[in-house]
């Protein structure tokens, strides 16, 4: 049996198990770290890591450089989005549009919409954005975008229906029949429809209308309804002549006027107004010229009367 020493300054001695596990540990561990250390830097590090470092530096610099220069919006102008071109370079490009539903919009119009241009591919081309940018046209009530790969997008439009124009404070619109303002009216392609002047004259365009045909074909020679007071209506001749309808009664007013100009030819007259505003009567304003003439007419025959006498 081995004595046991007590003291501060006194060696102790271990034997046994656990001398065997501590050394090992020791040793172990020294021999980790100087095999740790021992391993090369570019050993430890993935293979071809420096090759795409150095490949994305370079291309780093390029784009940089690129845009400092100004030479990537140069490309942008001429090719669209590098996206676009890369997409478009590999066959995903936009060779064929269709369009249906087209009625009043042009083809161009529709295109400018929807933000198609040749710089674009099908690949990133986004069908829903276009299909609410088209929707946002105050012409168009509804469309529906498709893209059909390779190369092909489909548009389908329901277009609102022009019904008459409206002129209000010195500009022009079209304008659906229960009178919403469809868009500006900046080109001839509606001229043909009805016109209504004055506030709240577009909310009346259908009764306008009803009214143009009360005069049968005699309704060729108006031009233009102007909306009195919200109550009653003014037409324009094709001649500059103005004919004032009573508020109620219009309708019969507009067939007494027909018949006349069956009868009487009055719109070849030199009139610049006639007033139907009474049911037992019908005004007519002759224009200055007409009236003097009128005048001197009368005057003639006056004196003519005066001389017999």
């Amino acid at each position: 049996m081995e004595p046991v020493f007590a003291g501060a300054n006194l060696p102790m001695r271990v034997t046994g198990p656990q001398l065997l596990v501590g050394e090992r540990s020791r040793r172990w561990f020294r021999g980790s770290r100087r095999s740790a250390v021992a391993v090369p830097l570019a050993d430890r590090l993935p293979s071809g890591l420096g090759s795409f470092l150095a490949i994305g530096f370079l291309v780093l610099t390029g784009v940089s450089g690129a845009i400092l220069g100004g030479h990537y919006e140069t490309f942008r102008e001429n090719y669209g989005e590098p996206r676009h071109a890369l997409a478009r370079l590999v066959g995903l490009g936009i060779d064929r549009i269709t369009i249906s539903g087209l009625n009043g919009l042009s083809e161009i119009e529709v295109l400018v919409a929807a933000g198609i241009d040749p710089k674009i591919s099908l690949a990133f081309f986004d069908a829903d954005e276009a299909r609410k940018r088209l929707e946002a046209t105050p012409m168009i009530r509804e469309a529906s975008v498709r893209k059909l790969y390779p190369g092909e997008i489909a548009i389908n439009l329901v277009e609102r229906e022009p019904y008459a124009l409206w002129q209000v404070k010195g500009d022009l619109f079209l304008i659906a029949q229960d009178g919403t303002v469809i868009d500006k009216m900046d080109d001839g392609r509606f001229a043909y429809l009805p016109l209504v002047v004055g506030p709240d004259a577009n909310k009346r365009a259908k009764d306008y209308i009803a009214l143009l045909g009360e005069a049968g074909s005699f309704g060729s020679r108006i031009r233009a309804g102007s909306l009195v007071a919200g109550r009653r209506w003014n037409l324009k001749l094709d001649t500059g002549a103005d004919i004032r309808l009573p508020e109620q009664g219009a309708g019969a007013a507009l067939k007494r006027l027909a018949s006349l100009e069956q009868d009487f030819r009055i719109s070849e007259k030199d009139l610049i107004a006639i007033d139907m505003r009474q049911p037992d009567r019908v005004t007519m304003r002759l224009t200055e010229e007409a009236a003097t003439t009128r005048f001197e007419q009368l005057k003639s025959k006056t004196k003519k009367k005066g001389g017999e006498a």
